[in-house]
């Protein structure tokens, strides 16, 4: 590759055409949430809407992930790659864990308060702080006592805010009644075979065979003409798992509630720690990124259990688009600041 292509694609991946085009993806989501997020009183937002809403999340991590792994493949990184290594991964689960979230509740029209999302969303908390403990713990913290009494504060209040929102989580009644007895259900089950027996009626009276009845369909809530014949059938095996995971919905929400505040301390350290430093405008993207994530989840965790039949989708929730953006930000910043620092003090031992 002659040195004009490599300038070239060098520019062309610069630092500020990755940022630009982070903060262009963050600004289109806002906008996109602003606008159709809000839906007439009773009505479900539409299959479009939340699908655009994956779209956003899904590109944002994915960029977040590539960025957070070419860190971790580079030498230069002064933060350390294992740092990376673990932030990477962190977007990585929660890429794929939100593809099957979006399956769960989108195609399935499940309840996606428990879904086999979960089980790698649990797995990016654990690598997000892992990896945001070994940037905090690399450094020596010599917090004066505001920073101090700022840190403890904030994390008493992310504790105080987890005890409510898990306290007044209503008791909900066993579900699995209703669901069997659901039109989405019926349509799986075998259908009661018709009797055949005659009925005592007149000689005179011609009755028509009896036609067994036909159990309603689940069809798309929007876009759905009138004599549509599109339908939404729930496999059995969906059915199944779905009451497999329904005692894990407590467990896992205490964890996600815990891994919250545990993000929210190490985010308001990172911010303390690196705030005036040489790498200081990376590490504050990580830090406000962990609070969008806090902000979001904090909301949906409310929402699925105080608003009945919650949907994914609400304006809270951009806070998910927001977090992957400043991780892929913070990850691009951290690579050009190691990069220049490493070129400086080669020419300097020139």
């Amino acid at each position: 590759m002659s040195s004009l292509d490599k300038s070239g694609s060098k520019s062309f991946l610069s630092v500020q055409t990755i940022v630009l085009a982070q903060v262009a993806w963050a600004v289109l989501a806002l906008l996109f949430f602003l606008l159709f997020s809000v839906t007439p009183k009773g009505e479900e937002p539409p299959d479009w809407y939340s699908l655009g809403t994956t779209i956003f999340e899904a590109t944002a991590y994915l960029v977040a992930l590539l960025l957070c792994f070419r860190n971790w493949r580079s030498p230069q990184i002064v933060s350390g790659r294992n740092v990376w290594l673990c932030i990477g991964l962190g977007m990585l689960f929660y890429f794929l864990g939100n593809l099957l979230f979006t399956y769960w509740e989108l195609v399935l029209g499940l309840d996606a308060a428990v879904s086999p999302g979960d089980f790698f969303f649990i797995l990016t908390y654990i690598f997000l702080v892992l990896g945001l403990w070994q940037a905090v713990s690399s450094r020596r913290l010599n917090l004066e006592i505001w920073q101090k009494g700022l840190v403890v504060g904030i994390g008493a209040i992310g504790i105080a805010l987890a005890i409510w929102l898990w306290s007044s989580t209503p008791q909900e009644p066993d579900k699995t009644a209703f669901f069997l007895d659901s039109p989405a259900y019926a349509q799986t089950a075998p259908a009661a075979k018709p009797s055949l027996k005659p009925t005592p009626t007149a000689k005179s009276t011609v009755s028509a065979p009896a036609t067994p009845a036909i159990a309603p369909t689940v069809t798309s809530q929007t876009g759905a003409k009138p004599g549509a014949t599109e339908e939404k059938v729930i496999p059995s095996w969906a059915i199944d798992l779905k009451n497999a995971l329904e005692p894990f919905k407590g467990p896992v929400n205490l964890f996600y509630l815990v891994c919250d505040v545990i993000l929210l301390v190490l985010a308001t350290a990172l911010l303390l720690a690196f705030w005036g430093g040489r790498f200081s405008q990376s590490w504050r993207m990580i830090a406000f990124a962990a609070f969008c994530l806090y902000v979001a989840d904090i909301w949906f965790k409310y929402a699925n259990d105080h608003i009945v039949d919650y949907k994914s989708g609400s304006l809270p929730e951009v806070g998910w688009v927001f977090c992957g953006v400043l991780f892929g930000i913070g990850a691009a910043l951290e690579y050009d600041l190691s990069s220049r620092s490493r070129r400086g003090s080669s020419r300097r031992r020139a």
